[in-house]
């Protein structure tokens, strides 16, 4: 009976856990070997459409990670990650065609055009005096 419940202990995952990143989703699973060692996979899942059949299916990319390489993969990953932030180039604000424009508004100019008849008639009477 013990060796049944070792094999069903290896098929279960010990530890899962989802990321849901936008079109794709990454799981983290801890399994046992036969020797009861723990190992990680992570799995990346695409939905994507089969034209064909007319019908969603999963496309999956696994790596299986041991124990003897945990270490090796943590600190490559942390470096990996730790540049990445330090050195990613500013995203370069992007400007609204609306807003981009060079113009000289002078709010005076945007009056009425009564407003504006009236100041071009006192302009002439003022240079014919």
């Amino acid at each position: 009976m013990e060796e049944k419940e070792k094999n069903d202990f290896r098929k279960e995952d010990i530890f899962a856990k989802a990321v849901r990143a936008g079109k794709r989703t990454y799981f983290f699973d801890v399994r046992a070997t036969r020797a009861n060692e723990y190992f990680l996979t992570i799995t990346e899942s695409k939905r994507r459409f089969n034209n064909e059949q007319g019908k969603f299916y999963y496309e999956k990319h696994k790596v299986f990670l041991y124990k003897e390489d945990f270490e090796k993969f943590k600190e490559a990953l942390t470096e990996t990650l730790d540049f990445i932030e330090e050195n990613q180039p500013e995203k370069e604000e992007t400007e609204d065609k609306t807003t981009s424009l060079d113009t000289d508004i002078n709010f005076e100019d945007l009056s009425s055009d009564d407003e504006t008849k009236s100041e071009e008639s006192s302009e002439q009477e003022s240079d014919t005096e």
